[in-house]
């Protein structure tokens, strides 16, 4: 049986919703489909702008009394100013959560964990089964290996999961641009969210440009923002680095000659290009 590592993420931050609107009015706003989730079940969503942009992506986990969104600490206070903006004469109550819970990803290098003990709610990561699982808990849990936030990110480029703020920036990215499409953090079925005409406009007529692939080198990758090019033409640039595997936001119709053979470069290294095994999107056809 492989090791199971936990990292805590401190850059996490917590943002409680409870009161008895609070399922209809989240379910109204973001890309995830809220009226699914049970007590104990987690999805990944985003609130998005009118125009269908990032603005904020989160966790969001059912409790026993409302739900909790699990967000980049720095977006905290921001996420809650425009929930807080949308309520009208919604009863939600809207705030953070005190410090005693923290969040924790448990992972393993060989395959994702099934499950582990702890008290508190743990649950698979809902973008892939390979990223572990998230526990929202008060201490580590027990028989797990402690790992530091640098290991954890090395284990997320490997399977070439974005992040946001890292691999794209908020406000400026599309969902499809940061795959969730491509990992049920838009759920194309449940009805209105804000965005919600554009993102599906993109879906249903296939237009989607800008996606978020994998990078490998020989040798260590250059800095995030090193220019990506393929056959010498600028196709996009690089974002997460770890050592010589990395990802990077590119335009697919100006990145596929790669997949006929074309060199591809990183500024001057080369490197190989290779779209996420779990997605399910292929270079596009050239004519």
């Amino acid at each position: 049986m492989s090791e199971i590592y936990c990292t805590e993420l401190t850059c996490r931050g917590l943002l409680r919703l409870a009161g008895e609107d609070a399922r209809g009015f989240l379910n109204g706003l973001v890309t995830c489909d809220i009226d699914k989730l049970d007590a104990g079940d987690v999805a990944f969503g985003a609130l998005l702008s009118p125009q269908g942009k990032i603005l904020f992506d989160f966790f969001v986990i059912a409790s026993l009394n409302g739900f909790i969104l699990d967000v980049d600490r720095s977006m905290l206070d921001d996420l809650a100013r425009r929930l807080t903006f949308y309520r009208l004469r919604a009863k939600v109550d809207i705030e953070p959560m005190d410090e005693r819970t923290h969040v924790f990803t448990l992972w393993s290098k060989e395959a994702g964990p099934d499950a582990v003990v702890a008290d508190g709610v743990v649950a698979r990561d809902p973008r892939l089964g390979a990223m572990g699982l998230r526990a929202y808990v008060r201490r580590m849990p027990p028989d797990t290996k402690p790992a530091t936030c640098d290991q954890w990110r090395q284990h997320r480029i490997a399977l070439g999961m974005p992040s946001g703020g890292r691999d794209f920036i908020y406000g400026d990215a599309f969902p499809h641009d940061a795959l969730m499409d491509q990992f049920n953090g838009v759920d194309f079925k449940k009805g209105c969210f804000v965005g919600q005409e554009v993102v599906s406009r993109v879906q249903h007529r296939k237009s989607a440009r800008k996606r978020v692939i994998m990078v490998a080198a020989d040798r260590p990758l250059p800095a995030s923002g090193a220019e990506i090019l393929v056959d010498g033409r600028a196709v996009g640039e690089l974002t997460s680095v770890s050592g010589s595997s990395g990802l990077a936001m590119v335009r697919l119709d100006r990145a596929a000659p790669h997949a006929q053979g074309a060199a591809a470069s990183a500024g001057a290294l080369p490197v190989r290009l290779a779209i996420q095994p779990w997605c399910h999107f292929d270079w596009p056809r050239e004519g």
